[in-house]
């Protein structure tokens, strides 16, 4: 029987093989390069937490290096007890290693309508995020003799996530260094908070203040020199400004459990 090339039966039916074949390909592609993209992603948190810690490294060499500088990937609850710890070499298919938790993926499925709900009652806020099941890894480092502790954290801005790492000194109080970045932030505004000016600030920053947990505020305007508990926030980029001190606030608020015991052990 002859094909009629000109009827519309034809032409649905060559536009479904056609949406199979591609989208099969398409499937296909995905698949195999599945390994790598996650290799890629591995890769790019190992260089910013290292980062934090002010270690430059690249793609090339970050796992050597990371797996070399950080001793020790923890799992902590909200209460600050451990339940998981792992050493030894990353592997970005292990759902086991603390380095794989999602904690962008958590804060949008879990954390993010609680933020929004009871952003101006901070103590309201910790308590609700502390009843989630949500996982908080830890990174202990190791650096010219000295011990740092980076946390990762997740956020909102004005146009959508933010991110970062905190490393913080042996007393556990004292910030060494800071990374963060965003995915939609406002070119010259919001998006000023992963350029060095702002991160560097959080340098030699405090979370303390006479025996209290405190974080770091990100005021509008200048800080003062003297004020080891708040940062200049970014010209025009007021919103992002307080999504970094939301975001640096709870986070450190919940893993502050943890330090806490590590201290009184």
């Amino acid at each position: 029987m002859a094909i009629n090339k000109e009827g519309n039966g034809y032409t649905f039916g060559f536009a479904a093989v056609m949406v199979i074949l591609v989208g099969a390909s398409l499937a296909m592609v995905s698949m195999g390069l599945k390994p790598d993209i996650k290799k890629n992603e591995a890769d790019k948190k190992m260089m910013d937490i290292l980062g934090s810690i002010d270690v430059e490294s690249t793609r090339e060499n970050a796992a050597e290096i990371f797996n070399t500088m950080v001793t020790e990937r923890i799992l902590v609850n909200a209460q600050g007890e451990v339940i998981r710890s792992a050493t030894g070499p990353v592997d970005p298919a292990d759902a086991e290693d603390p380095f794989n938790v999602d904690v962008r993926k958590e804060y949008k499925q879990m954390v993010s309508k609680i933020v929004q709900a009871n952003k101006n009652d901070k103590p309201v806020l910790i308590e609700k995020v502390s009843e989630l099941p949500v996982n908080y890894p830890l990174f202990k480092a190791e650096k010219d003799g000295e011990t740092y502790y980076v946390v990762p954290m997740v956020g909102t801005g004005l146009w959508g996530p933010i991110w970062g790492y905190v490393s913080m000194e042996s007393d556990m109080k004292t910030v060494y260094g800071a990374t963060f970045d965003h995915k939609t932030e406002t070119p010259g505004l919001g998006a000023e908070i992963k350029e060095d000016f702002f991160e560097e600030q959080f340098e030699g920053e405090s979370t303390y203040e006479d025996g209290d947990f405190v974080s770091i505020s990100v005021v509008k305007g200048t800080s003062s020199p003297d004020d080891k508990n708040a940062v200049d926030g970014i010209t025009g980029g007021t919103i992002t400004s307080n999504g970094v001190a939301e975001m640096v606030y709870r986070t450190l608020a919940i893993y502050d459990n943890y330090f806490k015991k590590q201290r009184a052990s």
